[in-house]
């Protein structure tokens, strides 16, 4: 059993191979028998269709000669119009000499109804050949020399009393039917009802050869057509007919039914410039079909020598990280959609992992410094996953892993030696990273990787405890509906004010008197109630909706100090938070500026405050120094709000040049530490130094307070004097506090 068992896996690999080239080589003989079988049909179609070909290009070439020759009539009828403006006979004939070469007639002259002629002509004119013009009649005619001759009305305040007469010579109008299709192989003539020849050919022998045949009557089929076309001709119809001259060749004539007087267009094509065409083009045909069958032929040989060799080189580039030389994100997708279809329901878990501010460590230590950690963090993972387990890194400092695992303990327990063995290198608990985790549980086999990557990244993103993985579950699922919810709502919200601005005062400390305030927003929606802040401002920075939010609370605040002002009070500075989504334009101070300039406020009145977390890489941070001094430009000052929150240093102030900074809360939450106090009260000389406006935020004790006083703090924002008041509250406040 097992000889044959490992025989039967040897031969696996080649036959795979062969059995698929047999496939190849079926398909190709399907598609040589169609074309073969394509070839056939077109040579019988184009047989069927010459005629009707025929057909339709010498009725094309009937309607071009029908065009052309209104055309000469309506150039006719022009130059009459110009005939009675002229002031002499002497400036008519010169005219007339000139647009006769022009308008290529052989002759072109007026004449009277006496029988003068301008030019003078050398013979006498017969009047009766015009006398309809002098009715009022655009006449055409032929001439026994097989001319042409056009004749229109010269209307004056008598009446008619000139006819102008244009003349074309035979040899004109033959350039003017000769056919410019069938290579310039075919003839043409114009012929009336009865049969006169009106315009000849060029050649007039192939046409001899129909009355031969009419006259013989061997060919009966060909007299049938000859009197076909002699019923048709009468009653203004138009044919197509092949027949066979004495000389065996085939010859195809079309008559069409001009729209001229009673005048026919014969036209002559030898049969033979038509099916040499085609059997041209079927022999080339072959030619093709033969090619295809000795490139498919090389190429099936080609890829059955270069199939194992390419096969794995592909699905490297295709599947492998070049980083961590592991899967990437579609070579996850593939393998652990395998896993999972083969595994019974909720028997694997896909958890997210996003290291916070991997940026820093890229800024802070430079790029090859980051790679270094990416792929630490990979071969961890690696080596604590089981043979049917995955990990991958997706993009950036993202992985994903593939969990043999459905208990959330258990995943989690794992999760934490990971983590802990990755953050081994850190010598010191601030080193160490900081990784949100986000899992979903596949309780369907058939579900969709990627669908499911989808939810742990959700998961991951709205993940409150950044120590704990956050599992996909319906409080997500009502979280995403919450926000769905929200941003249906905002539009409307901003269209019927539902956005309230809130101010709270900035205080100086030595004397109790109003030195500033910050604008905050407020949401009290009619049906939903009051909608807090951290609900919506997260959500909105996340699709942008912040900069119409923004922009919307600083229009108020235009509001607020134009009415200040008209009202002859003394304005004070307000602060606008800026979103960070705002800096991907590069030109959104000029919204700002525009609302400004739309209130006419006073430039300084108005503080835009930065957070600290715009604040990325060098790129960034020279991009931020131009904002700042563009911020100067419009008339607007500029502060960093939340210092000390995250990652700020004082090497921010020493770059931007910001008319204030606000000390974060958390310097104050532990005002009875010694070395709290030194870290503040050196901070606030330094500000001082620097001549840097300093707020103290988020005072809310007496001791916080008097503390500050004894250390000289200028400003302080907090429940100490006053919650965020809605503005008709902050005017009541302001008015106490006076």
């Amino acid at each position: 059993m097992k000889k044959i068992g490992k025989n039967i896996v040897n031969k696996k690999p080649s036959i795979y191979p062969v059995g698929k080239l047999i496939y190849i080589y079926i398909i190709l003989i399907v598609i040589i028998v169609l074309m073969i079988f394509n070839t056939i049909n077109l040579n019988n179609t184009l047989g069927s269709s010459t005629n009707t070909y025929v057909n339709d290009v010498t009725s094309q070439l009937a309607d071009d000669i029908s065009m052309r020759i209104e055309a000469i009539k309506s150039s006719l009828r022009l130059l009459s119009d110009s005939i009675n403006i002229l002031p002499d006979n002497q400036e008519i004939s010169s005219f007339l000499q000139k647009k006769c070469k022009s308008l290529e007639f052989t002759d072109l002259f007026v004449i009277d109804d006496k029988g003068n002629t301008i030019p003078e002509q050398s013979e006498t004119f017969d009047l009766s050949l015009v006398s309809s013009s002098f009715k009022g009649e655009n006449n055409l005619i032929y001439l026994d020399g097989q001319s042409l001759l056009f004749s229109t009305p010269i209307y004056d305040e008598k009446g008619i009393s000139k006819v102008l007469i244009g003349i074309r010579d035979k040899e004109n109008i033959q350039n003017l039917i000769k056919p410019k299709s069938f290579n310039g192989q075919g003839l043409s003539c114009i012929i009336d009802q009865n049969g006169n020849v009106v315009i000849s050919p060029t050649d007039l022998k192939p046409f001899m050869q129909l009355d031969n045949i009419f006259k013989d009557g061997t060919d009966t089929d060909a007299v049938n057509h000859i009197k076909k076309m002699r019923k048709n001709i009468i009653n203004g119809k138009s044919g197509v007919f092949e027949f066979t001259a004495s000389d065996d060749t085939s010859l195809i004539i079309s008559y069409h039914y001009l729209d001229h007087n009673d005048w026919t267009l014969l036209t002559l094509v030898p049969g033979e410039l038509i099916s040499s065409g085609t059997n041209q083009y079927i022999f080339y045909n072959f030619i093709l079909v033969a090619c295809v069958i000795c490139v498919f032929s090389v190429l099936l040989y080609l890829i059955f020598l270069s199939y194992k060799k390419h096969k794995n080189w592909l699905e490297k580039i295709a599947f492998t990280d070049p980083l961590t030389a592991g899967l990437n994100n579609a070579g996850f997708q593939l393998d652990a959609q395998k896993l999972v279809n083969t595994a019974p329901p909720s028997n694997y878990t896909v958890i997210f992992l996003d290291i916070k501010q991997f940026k820093l460590i890229n800024q802070n230590y430079g790029f090859n410094k980051g790679n270094d950690v990416l792929k630490h963090i990979y071969n961890v993972i690696y080596n604590n996953i089981s043979s049917n387990e995955l990990v991958a890194r997706s993009e950036n400092d993202h992985f994903f892993i593939c969990l043999n695992e459905s208990n959330k303990q258990i995943i989690q327990t794992r999760l934490d030696m990971i983590i802990a063995e990755i953050n081994s290198f850190a010598k010191n608990k601030a080193s160490q990273l900081t990784i949100l985790q986000g899992a979903c549980l596949i309780e369907n086999p058939n579900s969709e990787i990627n669908i499911i990557q989808d939810y742990a990244r959700l998961a991951c993103r709205l993940n409150s405890k950044k120590s704990r993985c956050t599992y996909y579950d319906k409080e997500i699922l009502d979280t995403m509906k919450k926000e769905q919810e929200l941003n249906d709502l905002f539009e409307n919200s901003i269209k019927n004010k539902d956005f309230h601005m809130f101010l709270q005062p900035k205080i100086i400390i030595s004397n109790n008197k109003i030195g500033g305030a910050e604008a905050l927003v407020r949401w009290f929606h009619p049906e939903r109630g009051t909608i807090y802040p951290s609900d919506f401002i997260p959500l909105f920075e996340r699709n942008d909706n912040i900069i119409k939010l923004d922009l919307y609370i600083f229009e108020e605040v235009c509001i607020f100090l134009q009415d200040m002002i008209a009202r002859g009070e003394k304005p004070f500075v307000i602060s606008v938070n800026v979103s960070r989504v705002h800096f991907k334009d590069n030109d959104f101070l000029k919204a700002f500026a525009r609302i400004k300039e739309q209130y006419r406020i006073p430039n300084n009145l108005i503080e835009l405050e930065l957070t600290e977390s715009i604040f990325f890489d060098n790129q960034q941070i020279e991009s931020i120094k131009d904002t700042i001094h563009q911020i100067h430009q419009y008339g607007f000052l500029c502060s960093l709000d939340d210092f000390g929150a995250g990652f700020s240093s004082l090497g921010l102030l020493k770059d931007f040049k910001v008319d204030g900074i606000k000390m974060d809360k958390k310097f104050f939450d532990d005002i009875s530490s010694q070395k709290s106090k030194d870290i503040i009260a050196n901070f606030i000389e330094l500000a001082d130094k620097l001549n840097i406006s300093l707020v103290a935020e988020g005072i809310e004790t007496l001791e916080q307070l008097e503390f500050l006083k004894s250390v000289h703090c200028n400003m302080v924002q907090g429940y100490i004097y006053s919650k965020p008041l809605p503005v008709d509250e902050f005017i009541l406040w302001l008015k106490t506090i006076k």
